[in-house]
C-alpha cells in the first residue's frame, strides 16, 4: 500500500476511534454521578471533595464520562488499532489479531483493577497522614479525580507490557535475548518511570516499580514462548 494510503487508513482508524469513545461517552454521562461515586469508593469514609468554581461540578461529570467513555470504548479502539497493523503481518499471524485484542483489554482492566484496589486507597491513606488538629485536607474533586484517573491509566498502561513483548517478538523486532540483556539498565528506568509517574511518595513508587519489575520478567518468558517457534522453522 502506498504511504498516502496507509496515511488514509490511518486517518479513519482514528476518527472511527474517536466516535466510538464519543458515543461511549454520551452513554456514560448517564451514569456519570455513579461513575464519580466509585471513584470515590477508594478514599477515607469520612473523606470529603469540594468544588471551587461554579461550573466545575459540571465539568467533572464531563471529563468523568469521557474516561469512562474511553475505557468502555477500549476493546473497539484495540480492535482498530491492530485492525490497522494487521496488512503487514503474515496470514497465520493475522488469526492472532483477536487474542491479543482480548488481552489487550484484560491487561488494562487487570493493571486498573490493581491501582483501584490497592496503590489508590494506600497511596491516599499514606498521603492523608499528614494531617494534624492545625492541617486538614480540602482537596477539590477535580485534583483528586485527576489523582485518581492518572493512576488507573498509567497501571492500565503498563500492564500492556507482555502484550506488546509478544507482538514485538512476533514479528522479529523483539528477542528474550534482548530483554536478558537490558535487565540492569530496564530496572533503573522503571524506577524513574515509577517517580515520575506517581505521586511523589516512596510507597506509591514502589508500587507501581514493583509490578512493572515482575512484568518484565513475564514479558522475557512470553517472549521465549513466542521466538521458539521462530528459532525452529530456522533451523
Amino acid at each position: 500500500m502506498p504511504f498516502l494510503d496507509h496515511l488514509e487508513e490511518l486517518r479513519g482508524t482514528i476518527l472511527r476511534s474517536l466516535l466510538a469513545v464519543f458515543v461511549a461517552s454520551l452513554v456514560c454521562y448517564l451514569f456519570s454521578k455513579q461513575i464519580i461515586t466509585f471513584l470515590r469508593l477508594p478514599a477515607p469514609e469520612n473523606f470529603k471533595l469540594i468544588y471551587l468554581a461554579p461550573t466545575e461540578g459540571f465539568m467533572i461529570h464531563i471529563k468523568v464520562a469521557l474516561f469512562a467513555g474511553l475505557v468502555v470504548a477500549l476493546p473497539y479502539v484495540a480492535f482498530e488499532f491492530w485492525r490497522f497493523v494487521v496488512p503487514g503481518l503474515l496470514e497465520k499471524e493475522k488469526k492472532l489479531v483477536l487474542p491479543i485484542v482480548l488481552f489487550t483489554v484484560l491487561c488494562f482492566l487487570a493493571g486498573a483493577s490493581f491501582a483501584y484496589t490497592i496503590v489508590v486507597p494506600f497511596g491516599l491513606r499514606f498521603l492523608l497522614g499528614f494531617q494534624t488538629d492545625y492541617l486538614e485536607a480540602t482537596i477539590a474533586i477535580g485534583k483528586y479525580l485527576g489523582f485518581i484517573v492518572t493512576l488507573l491509566l498509567v497501571f492500565g498502561l503498563v500492564f500492556e507490557l507482555p502484550v506488546l513483548a509478544f507482538f514485538l517478538t512476533k514479528i522479529g523486532i523483539l528477542t528474550p535475548g534482548f530483554l536478558r540483556s537490558k535487565r540492569r539498565y530496564s530496572i533503573v528506568v522503571i524506577f524513574i518511570l515509577a517517580a515520575l509517574l506517581t505521586p511523589p511518595d516512596i510507597f506509591t513508587q514502589l508500587l507501581l516499580a514493583g509490578p512493572l519489575l515482575l512484568l518484565y520478567e513475564i514479558s522475557i518468558w512470553v517472549s521465549s514462548i513466542v521466538h521458539k517457534p521462530a528459532e525452529n522453522n530456522a533451523e
